[in-house]
């Protein structure tokens, strides 16, 4: 089975997705060249149709899924975003399922997977709450979904069969509670 986090977006996925920001509260696009730069720059691809929608439609929102500020433009920090050094991209994400470090009695606080999880293989896509982020992984066997990172530790949304970029958005647009 082909992998369609590189396949350009349907049609119908993109209409979705325009209407869901509307154009008042859109950032404006990067264009294709200017996402293909990043890439080179960061050493990944993104998937879709996150990649298409941020070439396409907006780069970023006011309005949008993450509660506190909206959707960020590509390679942007919520205010609240722990300082951890730079940013990776293109490196491995270090997990392949929810590791809630903070129950982990094995686990010290300085282990460098809570980092890696923080800095490698994700984008940010925006905040909530102040101090939970929803990434979306660029990286690995669960590259195009989306998780969400504290500092307790980090999971799939809204569980093991994790969302993408699209569902994550149709989630918000409709108005139901996250984690239901």
């Amino acid at each position: 089975m082909p992998d369609t986090r590189d396949q350009p977006p349907a049609e119908a996925t993109l209409d979705f997705l325009r209407s869901a920001f509307p154009p008042e509260w859109r950032e404006p696009a990067l264009g294709h060249e200017a996402v293909a730069e990043w890439e080179r720059e960061n050493r990944v691809v993104l998937p879709e149709p996150y990649r298409t929608f941020i070439a396409e439609i907006s780069n970023g929102s006011g309005l949008g899924p993450a509660g506190d500020g909206g959707l960020q433009p590509l390679g942007w920090l919520p205010d609240t975003w722990p300082d951890l050094g730079p940013r990776q991209p293109g490196e491995p994400f270090p997990l392949g399922a929810a590791w809630p470090w903070e129950d982990d009695e094995s686990v010290d606080p300085e282990d460098p997977r809570i980092d890696a999880a923080f800095s490698n293989g994700s984008i940010v896509l925006g905040s909530e709450d102040g101090q939970s982020f929803w990434l979306l992984l660029t990286t690995g066997p669960r590259r195009g979904e989306v998780w969400m990172i504290a500092d307790v530790g980090a999971v799939p949304a809204p569980g093991d069969q994790a969302w993408g970029f699209e569902e994550w958005v149709q989630r918000w647009h409709s108005g139901n509670d996250w984690w239901d």
